[in-house]
């Protein structure tokens, strides 16, 4: 579920190429997931290990995370 979850929500990565010949790209709706590289494909590699991180930061702390594209990878709680 988490690996269906990261390629969704980089299926929305949105990229430019900066007036500095640099690649940006953010993943909208996901806040303070972004990357800044020389090449493309870096720009990808960086957005995907920031998104992981925050991912992961976000599930420690309890923060509730958005759905995407139907995947919703919050916590539930279980019946006993």
């Amino acid at each position: 579920m988490l690996t269906e979850y990261i390629r969704a929500a980089m299926r929305h990565a949105m990229y430019e190429i900066l007036e500095d010949g640099t690649y940006y790209a953010e993943i909208p709706h996901l806040q303070g997931v972004f990357a800044n590289q020389k090449t493309l494909e870096a720009c990808r590699e960086e957005l995907k290990s920031v998104l992981e991180g925050w991912i992961l930061l976000g599930l420690q702390l309890g923060h509730p995370l958005p759905i995407v594209d139907g995947i919703d990878l919050n916590q539930r709680e279980i019946a006993v």
